[in-house]
Parts: C-alpha cells; structure tokens; sequence
C-alpha cells in the first residue's frame, strides 16, 4: 500500500503547523492539522453570525514558478492563510476537514498536479482580535473562509455523500496493546512527518486519524481502548524499502513496536463530490 506523507491535530499541535518558507513540509504535517470543525458557544447562540463568516480582505492566488525551488507548506494566523507550491487538492482537504484526498470525487487532474502560492489576509481589526485567540480556534474560523475563496475564485460546487469504500481497521493485535497511559492531567500533543508518528496523552480516535494521514485510507477506531496514551511510532516509508538501512513497514512497526493491527475492511466513508470546478480566476 502505497503511503502518503499528511482532521484532530489542531488540538494537538497547534503552535508548530507554522513554517518557515524555504523548508520543505512533509504531505503528512500539511495534513496533520486539517479538521477543527467543532463550533463555538458563541456561534452556536448566534446562527445568523456563524453562517456568514467573514470574508477575507485580500486574497492573491498565482501559479507556482518552478524555478523558484521554495519548497512546499502553509500557514493559518491571525492575520490569515498564506501556502506556496500547494495543490487544490490539498486547499479543499484543508477547507473541508477531510481525512485524505482520497475523500474527494471527480477531481480534474490540473487540481492534483498544478502548485499554487496563496496569500489570503482578514483586515487589520479582525487580525488584532484574532491574535487574542488559540491557534485552534483561529484555523477553525479561517476554514470557512478557505471554502468562500474556494466558490468565488475556484467557482468550486459540491456536494456530500456518503459511500462504502475500502477501509482499515484499527485493532488490538493478540499479543495486546503496547502503549502507556498518560497521566489525567496532561495536555495533548503530536508530532508527524513521514516515516515517524509521537503521541502524548492521544486518544486512539485521534491515532487513527493520523494514520488515515499517512496512508490515504481511512481508518478506523476499534481497539476498544478509551484513555489517553502515550507512544512512538517509528517505521521506513514504502518508497525507501529496499535500501540497506531500511526499517520495518508501517503495519509491522504498528504490530511490534504498539501492539496494534490494520485490518481490511468496507464501511461508510464520508466524501466531497466535485460538481463544478475551475482554475482559479486572475488576481
């Protein structure tokens, strides 16, 4: 199976989904902080506020020059979204919460090979309110605002569906699992790149959704196990199997070193069909 470098990350990592331009981001940490859906108290006792988000001041979208070897990775802030090298399909992962691409349907292929720099900025007010809030809760407003430019520059139409797709499961392996518990009162974190996944008072939901990350598949929880857990997970990519000092693959690593097991299976996965889709109108 084919493994991709890549939705509850945001709360486990949010300070270090920011990059430098010029370093190269793995697909894996891209994607690693892709969900935060959840609204908030407020939005919830104002409807008519959190169906009309707020719209960005100013967006600029250009094609990627490839002579300008910047590498590849995003950044949400308060003062708003900026990406180089990124592809549309990773935009609409990004601006839908979506596990892998995988999740999206009819795709035309410019939108999976074709890189984008992106600067997309909120005003001066909503960025000086903004600085005030957790990196969470900024990256889960500035999703729908990622959906707007999408409609507006992209002229992207969708819709949802849910169909039986192959899945993974996720489950205890017989020798049991091999992970630690993590006190009560510690916070979440995660790190990510590919070939390497370190959890901290992780829940198994949130495991399996890095997982999903890495191999594009979507994968399940059903270890039966309800705390938090700590471990480390260290494994050699399929692409660099063969070579001298390779390590194991990613599902023997999850056996020996965790305890855990990938199981084939078929069950509901939730995807975004393309219904209308273009390349991005001009600044």
């Amino acid at each position: 199976m084919k493994a991709l470098p890549r939705k509850d990350l945001v709360r486990t990592m949010p300070a270090h989904v920011h990059h430098p331009w010029g370093t190269a981001v793995p697909l894996a940490l891209f994607l690693a902080a892709c969900f935060a859906l959840a609204g908030t108290a407020q939005e919830q006792a104002n409807p008519s506020q959190a169906a009309t988000p707020p719209a960005y001041d100013v967006v600029s979208i250009k094609p990627h020059k490839p002579e300008l070897d910047l590498g590849f990775g995003w950044r949400i802030a308060a003062d708003g979204f900026s990406a180089t090298q990124m592809k549309t399909q990773m935009l609409i992962v990004l601006a839908y919460g979506l596990n892998t691409p995988e999740q999206i349907v009819s795709l035309p292929a410019w939108a999976s090979s074709d890189g984008l720099d992106i600067k997309a900025r909120v005003d001066a007010e909503t960025a000086a309110s903004w600085r005030k809030l957790p990196d969470a809760e900024i990256q889960r407003r500035q999703q729908p605002m990622i959906q707007s430019f999408l409609s507006d520059r992209f002229q992207l139409k969708v819709h949802h569906e849910t169909r039986q797709l192959p899945i993974l499961k996720l489950v205890v392996a017989k020798r049991g699992p091999n992970v630690k518990d993590s006190p009560a009162s510690s916070s979440s974190a995660s790190a990510m790149s590919n070939g390497y996944i370190m959890g901290h008072a992780t829940t198994m939901q949130t495991f399996a959704f890095n997982l999903s990350n890495q191999i594009g598949q979507q994968v399940v929880d059903e270890t039966g196990l309800t705390g938090s857990y700590d471990f480390v997970l260290k494994w050699t990519p399929d692409d660099q199997q063969g070579t001298p000092d390779a390590g194991p693959t990613l599902f023997t690593a999850l056996q020996e070193q965790l305890g855990l097991k990938l199981v084939p299976a078929r069950g509901p996965v939730e995807v975004i069909v393309i219904d209308r889709i273009e390349r991005p109108s001009a600044n």
